[in-house]
Parts: structure tokens; C-alpha cells; sequence
């Protein structure tokens, strides 16, 4: 269920993947039975796309992975964790439209960066 430009992490990969990334990493927490989490890959694949070189971005599918969703405290999912230096700078809880996210994500790279990203006309 990842697009392009979405990968997948596990507990056994999320210390490399998401805690010792360089770069600022989104993380959805989700499970292909729930509806909302469906309706809300789309926009996690755009998200991808526009901020592709910025910004990784994963998803974990906590049927398979309980560990690190437990240790996060996640009860609810879709959950997206915005982290930055290996500890979490956001977290969006449900279904949320694209422009909550992309103002999560601006307040995380967009300081010190010098660069906006483009109008969507």
C-alpha cells in the first residue's frame, strides 16, 4: 500500500530508517483494514512527491508492528509522526486534508531551509 517515494519500515528497521535519518521523516501508522487509513494514502503519496529530497516518508503497518507503535502510544490510527533528529516534532492523529500535513511539515523543514515550495494552482 506505499506509492513512489513511500517506503515501508518495520520495528526491526525504524531505529536506521527513522531515528538516525539525516533528513526529516513522516511516518504513517496504519493497517489495511481501516478505512481512513486508505483514504489518506493518496495524500501521503503526494506528500511524497512534493517534497521528495526533503522529507522521507514511510509507512508501518501496525498489524505487523506493535513495538513501535506501542512505544509512540499510538491508539489510533491513521497516526503520522513528523520526526526531525530522531524525536518526534509532530504528530496528526485521523484523517486530516493534505494542507494540515503540508502545514506540519513546513513548520519542520521549512526554517533555515531559504526555499518555499511551489504554489499549487
Amino acid at each position: 500500500m506505499a506509492g513512489p517515494g513511500v517506503f515501508e519500515v518495520s520495528d526491526a528497521t525504524f531505529e536506521q530508517e527513522v531515528l538516525q535519518s539525516e533528513q526529516p521523516v513522516l511516518v504513517d501508522f496504519w493497517a489495511a483494514w481501516c478505512g481512513p487509513c486508505r483514504a489518506l494514502a493518496p495524500v501521503v503519496d503526494e506528500v511524497a512527491a512534493q517534497y521528495s529530497g526533503k522529507l522521507k516518508v514511510m509507512k508501518m503497518d501496525v498489524d505487523r508492528n506493535s513495538a513501535t507503535p506501542m512505544r509512540y502510544g499510538i491508539r489510533g490510527i491513521p497516526a503520522l509522526l513528523l520526526f526531525k533528529g530522531g524525536k518526534v516534532a509532530e504528530q496528526i492523529v485521523g484523517y486530516v486534508p493534505k494542507d494540515k500535513i503540508d502545514e506540519s511539515i513546513s513548520k519542520l523543514i521549512g526554517s533555515g531551509s531559504g526555499q518555499t515550495a511551489p504554489l499549487q494552482v
